[in-house]
């Protein structure tokens, strides 16, 4: 762990307020997800299959995008290939979201014996030549999870977007910090990640949302021309750092979470347009280990170039 970490920012306090009577459903989801916490696990799959094998065949808004989404990155695959990735990723989207309930409530010596973690050590051998590390999570359903497992062993920071529901909003800041990491609102800006990162604390920085225009360049993914925020290089570059590509995945033979770390991208140039050429490569890389489970249910490709219709509609 990194000593003298930076002075976590505002993190949201617990007020009695947030025990008023409106947010009383909210402490009786809560309440029923500490219990589903200690379920076993045998238990924990038979509800991710009927409830995922359920959205994904009522929710028409969600499976629709996915639906495009895996239609457009993988056009060799064939109506049935598509079809069961489409109930995997939604099966797979309820079991992330059940077994965020471990993260929130489970000691940390338990949940460490059931996250897995693959390519670690590249960021002690890093360390070891005084190099700072940002770590390219790819937005997997299982992203919280990777978060927790590299937090518990080094101490990462990372920005972090309020949530309206207070309740929820206290709830979910206060566990991601539990395990050591650090995290600043998105309304700080970058300064207070880059000094962060700068004293070896290893940032946890997701660049796969489409975020529009106006702060955008587009860069291929899967072959789709992508609004992507440019900004990875940049980062690197003002914190001398290497960039280790990471995604979470369901390990379904050994019935954990594994965390992997690739090894780094090293073709980062400075260079806008390469440098997030090659992060959307990257991403691509980290997608293949668990296709299925990459986020499939939102906009990936929401902004499109000038003239161009939406994939949406």
């Amino acid at each position: 762990m990194v000593s003298n970490r930076p002075v976590i920012s505002n993190v949201p306090a617990f007020r009695l307020a947030l025990l008023h009577p409106r947010y009383w459903v909210d402490w009786l989801g809560i309440g029923i997800l500490f219990i589903i916490a200690w379920l076993p696990d045998f238990v924990t799959a038979l509800l991710s299959h009927v409830i995922g094998g359920y959205v994904a065949a009522n929710n028409k808004k969600r499976r629709h995008l996915a639906n495009v989404n895996l239609r457009l990155c993988y056009p060799e695959k064939s109506e049935t290939e598509i079809n069961v990735m489409l109930r995997t990723h939604f099966i797979e989207h309820v079991r992330a979201l059940l077994s965020y309930s471990r993260l929130w409530f489970y000691p940390q010596f338990l949940l460490r014996r059931k996250l897995l973690v693959e390519g670690f050590e590249q960021i002690d051998s890093y360390r070891d030549r005084k190099r700072n590390i940002i770590i390219l999570l790819s937005h997997s359903v299982g992203l919280d999870v990777a978060i927790a497992s590299i937090s518990m062993r080094y101490g990462a920071n990372g920005p972090y977007k309020h949530l309206r529901d207070p309740v929820f909003d206290w709830l979910i800041a206060n566990r991601r910090i539990r395990y050591g990491g650090t995290i600043f609102p998105r309304e700080d800006g970058l300064r207070p990640i880059l000094r962060a990162t700068r004293m070896g604390n290893p940032l946890v920085f997701l660049a796969d949302e489409d975020l529009g225009n106006e702060r955008s360049i587009f860069a291929p993914l899967f072959g789709i021309q992508k609004a992507t925020i440019p900004v990875l290089g940049r980062l690197a570059k003002s914190c001398d750092a290497v960039v280790l590509p990471c995604i979470c995945c369901y390990d379904r033979q050994k019935k954990r979470y594994k965390t992997t770390l690739l090894p780094p991208i090293d073709d980062m140039s400075g260079d806008d347009a390469g440098d997030t050429l090659a992060m959307n490569q990257a991403i691509e890389k980290s997608i293949a280990l668990c296709p299925a489970q990459y986020y499939w249910s939102f906009r990936l490709f929401k902004t499109r170039p000038p003239g161009e219709a939406s994939f949406y509609e």
